[in-house]
């Protein structure tokens, strides 16, 4: 065999072996192979290795079965009370079924951004600007169920669709910004107006406490003035019971002394005349004396006048 024969084997070879290698595929994880022969539909390869036939064969598609997102550009709708705005929405979607989504529709992608224009003008046209602003989850629910039904005969399962931005015009947030800013000063005046309360309050119970102790002090010194009188006068009026009790013993005491000294008419007489001057204390008092004392009163000068006439004969002997 000449080098032509040899080159001619080692070509064939060759060519037998890139047609066998081309007949295996791997599918790798989370993909699928749709395959058609003779143009068409034969199956659907999940993860794994397979051969197709050569020539006749062909991967027609091959569809990623991972959950895929887009994001569109924003649309522009219009509300119930006819303002015009711009929203943008994310939708993420995942594909069940590689056979319906490589035969059910030419563009999925374009197709479901169709569709989610449609219905979020639907949407929106039954809503008013500030339920359009307050009901994002409400939008986003509805929009995922129309969505979701409508993609099913493409293979497409939507999972979820979300409002990205919502763009009011320029006057309708001029006049938002306005709003909030008014709603900010408001909450200002009344935090501010709470503020004020609260410290009058707290300044009014502080009078008040201040108001309360200065009372409670007051009374509580005038209970200790009352209780030092108190003692002040019971500790008089025990004294003067102790004098009263010591001179009424004094005097229980001297009359007890002049009962044992045997005392006569005349020491009598005379004690009845000290007691008399004592009344007296040298005022000008009337003083009424019974006849009885009077009798005495007359013995009681004789007394004295013999005293004195002792004292002078006394005094001449001297």
């Amino acid at each position: 065999m000449d080098g032509a024969g040899i080159s001619l084997i080692i070509i064939l070879c060759l060519i037998v072996i890139v047609i066998i290698c081309s007949t295996i595929k791997i599918v790798p994880q989370a993909h699928a192979y749709v395959i058609e022969r003779l143009g068409t539909y034969q199956a659907t390869w999940s993860v794994g290795l397979h051969m197709k036939m050569p020539v006749i064969d062909k991967v027609a598609k091959k569809v990623t079965l991972k959950e895929q997102v887009v994001d569109f550009a924003p649309q522009p709708v219009i509300t119930k009370d006819n303002v015009t705005m711009r929203i943008d929405t994310v939708v993420f979607f995942q594909i069940t079924d590689p056979k319906l989504f490589s035969y059910g529709v030419e563009n999925p992608i374009m197709a479901i951004e169709n569709l989610t224009a449609t219905t979020l003008r639907n949407i929106i046209g039954d809503l008013e600007l500030d339920q359009t602003l307050t009901s994002r989850e409400t939008i986003n629910t509805k929009m995922r169920a129309t969505l979701d039904e409508a993609t099913d005969p493409w293979g497409i399962k939507v999972n979820r669709v979300e409002l990205k931005n919502i763009i009011p015009p320029a006057a309708i947030q001029d006049a938002m910004e306005k709003q909030m800013k008014a709603e900010r000063e408001r909450r200002e005046q009344i935090l501010r107006a709470e503020g004020e309360k609260k410290s009058a309050i707290l300044i009014a119970e502080g009078n008040k406490q201040s108001v309360i102790l200065e009372a409670e002090a007051e009374k509580a010194s005038q209970i200790l003035r009352a209780e030092a009188k108190k003692e002040a006068t019971i500790k008089e009026a025990e004294g003067q019971a102790q004098a009263i009790l010591a001179v009424q013993q004094a005097n229980a005491d001297g009359i007890r002394a002049l009962n044992e000294s045997m005392p006569t008419n005349q020491v009598i007489t005379l004690k009845s005349l000290e007691a008399f001057t004592k009344a007296a204390d040298g005022k000008a008092t009337k003083i009424i004396i019974p006849s009885e004392i009077q009798g005495i009163a007359g013995l009681t000068s004789s007394i004295v006048e013999v005293a004195k006439s002792t004292e002078t004969a006394a005094i001449s002997k001297q």
